[in-house]
């Protein structure tokens, strides 16, 4: 009998014990967030960076919760590089996390140039960039080539919204979180041009060029998800026009940008190709072939936004 009681509580104790916590479920905005950096190719430090950034957002709430004490950091953020290595695309990431997280209520993303906020005349500027700011509350203003407001010297009317957008990050602290991108060295120039502008950037970060492998990667990326193929041979050749830009030292080209017009024009034509034949089947119609690929007449197109 007394074996039996023994029997039972440990039978009890064993069921009262707390079932093992799903990390993925526990985590679902960061598996959410991984899944939507599963479709970029490369990008380990940004990827990491944004680890970062969820952790310490998951770990202040448990420190707030616990009656700790946690300090708001400045999320305003400076992406460097070239044209086609996944600036936007990161920044609408970083905007559906924060909304996520609470740290933004709606986490949209306002996608500006200097033509968007320099104005005509004196009052003009400040007016238009204000405009804009508003728009972005409660989620990401996105200044691209935002060099170029500084370009102009003292008198030009980019130094106004400079000063505008400084007052603003004030005014509005907390309220949305403004990231300024651009090519490395314009960007590093740009930012030691208003006293004001290196203490409310903290966060810096450098989006390398894309490797032939990756850019190569990227494109077997695009096609799957139009539900086509790269022949063999049809990626030989993208590799080999990839290697002549590299030797040739052309940065211009546009990276992953470059490799979405290419993969386009590649579907376009391919289409072209497959209207003259009389009856074509199933593996045609997904297969892309070399002569689908016409790496020089992309170079001259209006690049896409990636």
């Amino acid at each position: 009998m007394e074996e039996t009681k023994r029997r039972i509580q440990i039978v009890f104790e064993r069921d009262i014990e707390p079932a093992p916590v799903n990390w993925e479920m526990e985590h679902q905005t960061l598996t959410k967030c991984y899944q939507s950096l599963g479709h970029l190719v490369g990008l380990s430090e940004i990827k990491s960076f944004i680890e970062e950034i969820y952790a310490w957002l998951e770990v202040g709430k448990k420190r707030r919760n616990a009656g700790l004490m946690t300090e708001q950091q400045v999320l305003h953020m400076v992406f460097t590089g070239n044209p086609g290595t996944g600036k936007t695309t990161v920044a609408r990431i970083i905007g559906e996390l924060f909304r996520e997280m609470g740290v933004l209520n709606r986490g949209h993303v306002i996608e500006v140039e200097r033509a968007d906020l320099v104005g005509e005349y004196i009052g003009h500027t400040a007016q238009k960039t204000r405009e804009h700011v508003k728009r972005a509350l409660g989620g990401i203003l996105f200044i691209d080539e935002a060099y170029a407001l500084s370009r102009g010297g003292e008198k030009d009317f980019g130094k106004e919204a400079i000063d505008t957008l400084v007052k603003s990050m004030e005014d509005y602290k907390n309220e949305f979180v403004l990231i300024l991108a651009g090519y490395s060295t314009e960007m590093e120039t740009f930012i030691r041009s208003n006293s004001g502008l290196p203490s409310r950037f903290p966060i810096q970060l450098q989006f390398p060029d894309f490797t032939i492998s990756e850019l190569l990667d990227i494109a077997d990326l695009m096609t799957k998800e139009r539900e086509y193929v790269l022949s063999t041979t049809a990626k030989d050749k993208i590799r080999q026009s990839l290697q002549k830009e590299v030797e040739r030292k052309n940065h211009t080209f546009g990276n992953a940008r470059f490799i979405r017009n290419l993969v386009e024009q590649a579907i376009r034509l391919h289409a072209v190709r497959l209207l003259k034949k009389k009856e074509v089947d199933r593996n045609s119609l997904m297969t892309i072939l070399p002569e689908d690929i016409l790496f020089e007449s992309v170079g001259r197109k209006k690049q896409s936004s990636w």
